[in-house]
């Protein structure tokens, strides 16, 4: 837990049914999930439910949508679609982790009864034998390998029902499954956009569309051509906590600072009346980023307060660890409040990876209050929690973990006075920053090492470098507070000279 800003807990909140006192012409917001049309071989009177929980699903509403497949199940036991839908209840594509051991074995009886009832048409058999390949063999079998498989069937049945738009809305997501980060000319997003662009101008009320679209986008080179998508899908799906988010991604990406607000503070809010304290925490963490960079810190420590007082987190899940354990993080450094920084300490329950970033941001606090004999020991744990992930396949966060080390290193390096050391380590730390894209879990590092490089090149007075690296570190994350007041800087001492 943090010193200063204690461990953060959670309340689960739930929706209150309406008072009895009401008056009876009081009613419930009619939901608003967007228009699906998913036509089954099951009984006519199940396919309205069938239709909403597959909108559930494209908005990520995970546990709503398996409670809907389960109602069409009830009505039409011999729906065998009923059972691929709750098996894909389970396959959080996007998500980390994709597939949680603990729900592996039962999404494969899902797809057995699907397929023991038998479905109804080739193009639903072809469905339950796509989805059945994620969960198949999972104990022996790479979760890549199998993701790959699944995509390939899913291009196969896209390709065979080329006027289905369910097909291509699930085939387009297989593929940003399986973007890798590491791929900076962004083929598969590039594919996705090709598959999704001309089915949004035709189907502008279908929330998976928009949302996979904007997915598609969340990268630099990208971004703008999400903005429309951005724009409209929490209009198609307000009902889902999530619809209110995901705009926030591409507003991130823009600079939009405003507009991330909005829509972040409408997802909390949403999330909370729900009882989704994943997704609540998901859009505190994005508002807390989005409030800092528009220098509304006093905003932004309301809503770290508000974290404070949630009980019961559940850290050991990575969403809402990571959410929890970045906010106060980002609040602090930030702001360079470097004492207080150097009083983090790493939360009791968590993945490595989350813990790393405790890490990470205490010893920085530590190098940066001129006490860097002190990170040493930090280092090599860092060292430890990037040779782990290796260890366990983690290539991903081993890379992140690995350029926080660098950055480390480098601020240590400055405060001993080895300049030129410092500015090497930081320059590898931002290639390799710049070599790999974030996750959708984060709106993005919490300062990129590029920004950071500039910071320590205006510290060591090299004014042209330093502007030259806040310039292209705002290329890739415009309107970064810190990278325009480190411009702002420059500016200012190039005056005084």
């Amino acid at each position: 837990m943090f010193h200063g800003l204690r461990t953060f807990l959670t309340i689960a909140f739930l929706v209150s049914p309406f008072a009895a006192e009401q008056e009876m012409h009081v009613h419930p917001v009619p939901e608003r999930l967007g228009e699906v049309s998913f036509p089954v071989s099951c009984k006519p009177a199940v396919q309205q439910e069938f239709n909403r929980a597959v909108a559930l699903l494209h908005s990520f509403a995970y546990a709503a949508s398996q409670g809907a497949f389960r109602s069409v199940m009830d009505h039409d036991p011999q729906c065998a679609m009923a059972h691929w839908g709750i098996a894909m209840t389970y396959f959080h594509q996007l998500w980390e982790p994709p597939i949680s051991p603990v729900y592996n074995s039962a999404a494969q009886r899902e797809i057995r009864r699907g397929l023991s009832i038998g479905a109804g048409t080739e193009r639903e058999r072809n469905f339950l034998h796509a989805a059945g390949l994620i969960f198949q063999d999972a104990a022996s079998v790479p979760y890549h390998t199998r993701a790959l498989k699944y995509e390939q069937a899913m291009g196969d049945l896209a390709s065979d029902n080329s006027q289905d738009v369910e097909a291509q809305v699930f085939y387009a997501l297989a593929l940003l499954a399986n973007a890798s980060p590491a791929d900076r000319t962004h083929g598969k997003q590039k594919q996705a956009v090709d598959l999704l662009e001309p089915l949004f101008r035709s189907h502008r009320q279908h929330p998976g569309i928009a949302h996979y679209l904007i997915h598609a986008c969340d990268n630099a080179e990208l971004a703008s051509r999400g903005l429309p998508s951005a724009r409209v899908y929490s209009k198609i799906a307000p009902s889902a906590p999530h619809a209110l988010h995901m705009p926030s991604h591409i507003f991130t990406r823009l600079g939009l600072w405003e507009d991330s607000i909005a829509s972040n503070t409408a997802a909390r809010d949403a999330a909370r009346r729900l009882g989704d304290t994943g997704e609540e925490l998901h859009a505190m963490d994005y508002l807390v980023y989005a409030y800092l960079q528009t220098g509304r810190d006093a905003d932004a420590a309301e809503v770290i307060q508000q974290l404070k007082a949630m009980q019961k987190l559940d850290t050991g899940d990575f969403k809402i660890g990571y959410a929890a354990t970045a906010m106060p993080i980002r609040y602090l450094v930030e702001r360079h409040q470097w004492t207080d920084a150097a009083l983090i300490i790493s939360p009791a329950v968590a993945p490595p990876h989350v813990s790393a970033i405790a890490v990470w941001a205490r010893a920085l606090g530590l190098a940066r209050s001129g006490r860097a004999a002190e990170t040493h020991r930090l280092i090599d744990g860092l060292q430890r929690i990037e040779h782990q992930l290796d260890a366990s396949g983690n290539g991903y966060w081993a890379t992140q973990v690995r350029i926080m080390k660098r950055e480390v290193m480098a601020w240590s390096a400055r405060t001993e006075g080895k300049d030129d050391e410092a500015v090497v380590l930081m320059r590898e730390a931002a290639h390799e920053e710049d070599s790999i894209e974030k996750l959708p879990v984060t709106p993005g590092p919490i300062v990129p090492a590029r920004e950071q490089l500039g910071d320590l090149l205006l510290e060591q007075g090299h004014l042209d470098l330093a502007s030259k690296e806040f310039q292209t570190a705002l290329a890739s994350a415009p309107g970064r507070r810190g990278a325009l007041h480190g411009l702002a800087e420059v500016a200012n001492r190039s005056r005084q000279r």
